[in-house]
């Protein structure tokens, strides 16, 4: 296939996808896939099978991500001790399966090759499925070592500097790290950064970088709660707002929980299908538990993922002291925001996990389901839509252009994320069945904000659903 077929099919099939990047960016760039680098103290199954698991997961929605680094380095899973150099098998062997796999997976995008590597390691577009050679050649080791006192001149390591070199690249897309571990390896990179550059070129290079971590990791098991032992405290105290940093305490804790409560279900969807699906371990403890990570910034267009009230498939957060009483980020350790991540937590579950199961069909079979597409008011794309009416008026929002790729038949449901907004009271909506809805705007809503959330269900295999967000700030 010529290099102009190849692009214009994969714009054509951007309306296939139910996804696109944060919202908040336009729709001449929705193409792009959101960036991530996966730093995982992945273990053999009989250790610690949860990494393994997430990673069956992150690398059946390859077509979404732009993988740019697998860094396997410390954390829970080697108690403590350095991370053993031969675990980064069992990441080797996940990146084997998955090129198995990919000639099934790739029907999903009616792919049929793969750009050259050097083109792959550019700016990749929603739809594409990368390549094992790529993703191998992204695979390294990070820091073997935890904790704040391990960072210095010996603590370089092949994932700290990729880390680096990801960061300038002409992008202006953020970094997002997930720290499926211990976040030493990106703490060395900060540090190495501060050491050779000016306090602007610091803070250039921090403003790129966007985190995620499940829980803190950079500590040894036995003892969990001396944060002032970890790299994390030290990036947070050193930096403040300049690293946008998100600490995890309840999605993570929920996957892990909902899905042993559901484990039955991954043994039937999941386990065996495909070649992933073979390699895919029996839980030891929960399931998956890092996978919040990149559910978080998935692009389904539900939220925009640089604000982290907005509420998405791996909960809720705010900006508020953590567990070491002392620093500061974006977190729901309190019970007040526990409890609203919770909620949505609990309500995404089954949404996340039927989205697994459709594209481990995918694997096994290559034919499987695919999500609805969403047009609100013959807006097409996932950006958020804006509305500034006068309060009092009725607001027609208009979803009857939402279509399904597979011709399933569509129902819809219209509802009110209050936590998302500023403004408190109730708003009345008509027909929040149908695909048309009315939207009374209060009278009392002038200068505040309400999130009206249209979700859209098909009716193939797993009930796939599709999002769209309108904000409303009433005049």
């Amino acid at each position: 296939m010529k290099e102009k077929e190849s692009t214009l099919l994969l714009t054509m099939l951007f309306m296939l996808l139910s996804s696109t990047v944060s919202v908040a960016q336009s729709d001449s760039d929705v193409l792009l896939k959101p960036r991530i680098v996966v730093l995982t103290d992945i273990a053999p199954a009989n250790v610690e099978p949860d990494d393994m698991e997430s990673m069956v997961r992150l690398l059946v929605h390859a077509d979404l991500f732009e993988i740019e680094a697998l860094i396997a380095s410390g954390g829970w899973n080697s108690s403590g001790g350095p991370y053993p150099k031969n675990w980064i098998d069992s990441l080797q062997t996940t990146i084997y399966m998955y090129e198995k796999d990919l000639p099934n997976l790739m029907k999903r995008s009616v792919q049929t090759r793969f750009l050259p590597i050097e083109k792959e390691s550019e700016q990749q577009k929603i739809g594409y499925w990368p390549s094992s050679d790529y993703l191998k050649s992204r695979t390294m080791l990070g820091s073997l070592e935890l904790g704040y006192q391990k960072i210095g001149k010996e603590n370089d390591s092949p994932g700290s500097d990729f880390i680096i070199k990801l960061a300038d690249e002409n992008d202006p897309r953020p970094l997002w790290i997930a720290v499926w571990g211990g976040g030493n390896t990106l703490a060395q990179a900060i540090w190495k950064v501060q050491q050779q550059r000016t306090e602007a070129e610091l803070k250039t290079f921090l403003n790129k970088l966007h985190v995620y971590t499940i829980t803190d990791q950079d500590v040894p098991w036995g003892d969990r709660q001396n944060y002032l032992f970890s790299s994390h405290h030290w990036m947070r105290k050193e930096f403040g707002k300049d690293l946008f940093f998100i600490w995890d305490e309840s999605a993570w804790l929920s996957q892990n929980s909902i899905g042993s409560q559901n484990w039955e279900e991954y043994a039937t969807h999941i386990q065996n299908h495909g070649n992933l699906g073979r390699i895919y371990p029996k839980n030891k403890y929960g399931v998956e538990g890092d996978t919040p990570s990149f559910l978080y910034v998935i692009p389904n267009g539900l939220s925009n993922s640089t604000a982290c009230n907005q509420v998405g498939w791996a909960g809720y957060f705010e900006w508020d002291t953590t567990l070491d009483k002392e620093t500061y980020c974006y977190t729901n350790t309190t019970p007040r925001v526990k409890k609203i991540s919770q909620k949505y937590e609990r309500y995404f579950y089954p949404a996340t996990f039927a989205n697994f199961a459709a594209r481990m069909d995918w694997a096994n079979e290559g034919c499987g389901n695919r999500d609805p597409v969403v047009i609100i008011n013959n807006q097409k794309g996932i950006a958020s839509l804006s509305l500034s009416p006068k309060t009092g008026q009725v607001i027609k929002l208009d979803a009857s252009k939402s279509f399904d790729p597979d011709k399933d038949e569509l129902t819809f449901r219209w509802w009110l994320l209050s936590e998302a907004g500023t403004y408190t009271g109730d708003v009345k909506m008509i027909n929040s069945d149908t695909n048309i809805v009315q939207v009374d705007v209060p009278d009392d809503a002038a200068g505040k904000t309400f999130h009206i959330i249209c979700e859209v269900t098909d009716s193939g295999e797993h009930n796939l659903k599709s999002y769209r967000r309108i904000i409303f700030s009433p005049q």
